[in-house]
């Protein structure tokens, strides 16, 4: 293909079911890919496109009945772009109609060469960010041509990194050009946003991007449950040979701190400055329970003898429960109307807590409002989990400190709206989690704070980034409300559907999420980008830390100590 050619000409279609585009002679199909950005050069507007399938097709089916020998070349040339042809699918996303073909005078007056080449200079004309781009409710004409994108055309959609006007983050490139796309920022974090993909397709390295790009823009601050320990510190980087990738705290040295659940598998992996982060029975509720019942294999009564005890003892309930002979628990079940064997059940059941090496019969240091102080500072906070990255313990953990985040930002939003003062606007917030179907199942998501923030807390300054690699166990109610959704490949037929939650026309992109490559290959859809985009993902490299501006940990600057912290483990004989 020669660029800046035509490749093909429109030559049927509609607005519900996209164009279908006969490729000229010249171009074969096999250098056509699904996903790939085109344009469609109308009479009056340009149209920009995703091309969603290839197809080959024949002017006669007697070519069909009596195909030439495969010898035969001369007859097959004969026949190229003639009797054989390829055709191609596309998806109008986008359209761009200039101010001078939107005059009836100018129109009548025009011939359709004329207000195409117009159209042309008038978009060359004007600067990417006062294009005004608007939904696609009308298609080209027939025989419209079809061009690759530019990389002006990609600068008119996506813009570019450096605009002095958005937030704009690069994310990748297309699959077929080195041109950069960009998602912007702002409009990301104002609401809740996913990363999918099956296990191995690079989700991790995806979302480590997308955070630094949160950071280096400072659009938002972070609280990431990093799970297993990815994020925070240096992790393994996948492939044949051995290597390790930066963590955001080697990155953002000045900007990002680590608390972690388990200390000493931090310092063995030879975490600096990181802060130990502890909680007790007193902070758990029965709505915690409610979450890890599974895990706890805790029946209906168990729960609802938790409430009746918690009413009872009030935030001390499990440190009673847990000192309770028989006898007092017969004598309350007596008196309270409890069910013993039910109540019996729970203390052993609970015993299961002392395993996890950060729960404290109590703790004199509020290590959750240390992070909110961190939080409030405009610093990013990494809760680390290290040998505690079971379920039961990353689902406990998170949403007690969640919840406590959540009751924290709804009075500082409250207050905001009060005082209407931009100083006591609450920094935007985003927390990230994985494994978020444990979190947002139909079982769970009423029971969850992820749930209400997921449906509830863009008003209060709060969003999410979900990490998950089964899309289809999350709520379609939560799934409705994410805003931009970063896919990587799936397989399975049940996660696509629920990635395509909510969003009208999706049919045809279907098959350009099931034709990704397994590796750094994204489909882009949502709040965060004008159109659906196919990309190459940007490296996580020595590159792409020069350009963020990394600095080396040696010439950072001394990181603040917190000194209740360390009073606190002293007090804790730690």
């Amino acid at each position: 293909m020669n660029l800046g050619q035509p490749i093909g000409s429109v030559i049927q279609g509609s607005l519900s079911q996209g164009l279908e585009v006969r490729l000229h002679p010249d171009v074969s199909v096999e250098d056509i890919r699904v996903g790939k950005f085109l344009v469609v050069h109308g009479a009056r507007s340009r149209f920009f496109c995703m091309l969603t399938d290839v197809a080959l097709a024949t002017a006669s089916s007697r070519i069909l009945a009596n195909p030439p020998e495969p010898a035969n070349t001369f007859l097959q040339e004969v026949l190229a772009g003639s009797g054989i042809f390829g055709t191609i699918n596309l998806t109008p996303m986008l359209m761009f109609t200039p101010e001078l073909e939107r005059s009836p005078q100018v129109r009548r007056k025009n011939s359709k060469l004329k207000s195409q080449n117009a159209t042309l200079a008038s978009l060359e004309a004007q600067s990417s960010s006062s294009i005004e781009l608007q939904p696609v409710k009308t298609i080209p004409s027939h025989f419209s041509q079809v061009m690759d994108a530019t990389e002006r055309d990609f600068r008119v959609v996506f813009g570019w990194e450096d605009d002095p006007h958005r937030r704009n983050f690069a994310i990748g490139q297309p699959i077929d050009m080195d041109v950069p796309v960009c998602i912007d920022l702002d409009r990301f974090v104002e609401r809740s946003n996913g990363v999918f993909g099956k296990s191995g397709t690079g989700k991790s390295f995806l979302t480590r991007l997308l955070l630094s790009g949160i950071i280096r823009k400072r659009a938002a601050v972070n609280l990431i449950f990093d799970m297993h320990s990815e994020y925070g510190w240096e992790a393994a980087q996948e492939g044949k040979r051995f290597s390790t990738v930066k963590g955001l705290r080697q990155l953002f040295p000045g900007q990002v701190q680590i608390y972690t659940l388990d200390p000493e598998s931090t310092r063995r992996r030879g975490v600096r400055d990181a802060q130990e982060l502890y909680m007790s029975y007193d902070q758990i509720d029965v709505e915690d329970l409610m979450l890890v019942r599974g895990e706890l294999n805790l029946s209906e009564a168990s729960l609802e003898n938790a409430v009746i005890l918690r009413n009872e003892f009030g935030k001390s309930w499990i440190t009673r429960l847990l000192s309770m002979s028989n006898s007092e628990i017969q004598e309350f079940c007596e008196t309270r109307m409890g069910n013993k064997s039910s109540i019996m059940a729970l203390q052993r059941k609970l015993t299961r807590l002392d395993e996890l090496k950060y729960i404290r019969s109590a703790c004199p240091h509020n290590y959750v409002g240390q992070i909110l102080d961190s939080l409030e500072a405009g610093k990013h906070v990494v809760v680390e989990f290290g040998s505690q990255a079971n379920l039961l313990s990353y689902m406990l953990a998170t949403n007690i400190i969640a919840r406590r985040i959540h009751q924290a930002y709804v009075r500082k939003a409250e207050h905001f709206l009060q005082t209407k003062n931009p100083s006591d606007r609450p920094h935007h917030l985003v927390i990230t989690i994985e494994e978020a179907h444990r979190f947002l199942d139909p079982a769970s998501v009423r029971q969850t704070i992820f749930g209400t923030i997921a449906r509830e807390m863009r008003k209060y300054f709060v969003t999410l980034l979900v990490v998950d690699q089964r899309p289809s166990g999350i709520d379609n109610e939560v799934m409705s409300q994410i805003g931009t959704r970063i896919t990587a490949l799936l397989n399975d037929d049940k996660d696509i559907d629920a990635i395509f939650t909510g969003v009208s026309g999706s049919q045809s992109l279907r098959s350009v999420l099931a034709k990704l490559d397994s590796k750094q290959q994204a489909l882009i859809l949502g709040h965060a980008v004008p159109m659906p985009v196919v990309i190459r993902t940007r490296p996580y490299d020595e590159t792409f830390y020069a350009e963020i501006g990394d600095v080396a940990w040696e010439d950072m600057p001394t990181p603040t100590v917190f000194k209740a912290a360390e009073a606190a483990k002293a007090d804790l004989g730690l």
